[in-house]
């Protein structure tokens, strides 16, 4: 199964998180089925010392399953796994927005806090800019960062041509 997928990119506390959840919230008023992946660089544990599925797995277990009554997790033990193979995992759904992942080779916006450390120069998968002021000496679209209507709608018409995972044209 492949997924229409596009990154959100940009240094640390440069606003990657405010604006995925900005445009998740966007495209679910829109009618799409929303699927997101957040990269981190350090050790995540969604799982609490103390609790049983904790015990579980501090008692060896590769892989457990967490199940409520609205949603499940299932943690796994293993060596960071490749965004492709995350990817394949999900459900299908009408676009999948990644956070982080700088290296990895899908289209992705950049956002900037500021000018200093630009990465587009040295990304040809950044096709847009999200930042406060205008960036100089930049070819590619630029947005506000508060501008989400308008960064939805880009990246709408950017990934209409990937092909949708159940065979519809998102709404």
């Amino acid at each position: 199964m492949t997924h229409r997928v596009f990154g959100v990119t940009g240094w640390k506390n440069a606003g990657k998180t405010t604006l995925v959840e900005r445009l998740t919230a966007e495209f679910v008023r829109r009618g799409w089925r929303i699927a997101t992946v957040k990269h981190a660089h350090h050790a995540v544990d969604i799982d609490q010392p103390g609790t049983d599925s904790f015990r579980h797995r501090a008692a060896g277990a590769t892989e457990v399953a967490l199940v409520g009554g609205q949603r499940y997790a299932i943690m796994r033990e293993v060596v960071e796994p490749p965004l492709s193979e995350v990817l394949a995992r999900l459900s299908p759904c009408d676009l999948v927005l990644i956070e982080g992942y700088k290296r990895e080779p899908h289209p992705k916006i950049e956002v900037r806090a500021d000018h200093s450390r630009p990465m587009a120069a040295s990304d040809s998968n950044i096709v847009a800019i999200a930042a406060d002021a205008a960036p100089v000496d930049e070819s590619l679209p630029w947005f506000a960062r508060d501008d989400v209507m308008a960064m939805a709608k880009f990246i709408a018409d950017f990934v209409s041509d990937q092909q949708a995972p159940h065979d519809q044209k998102p709404r």
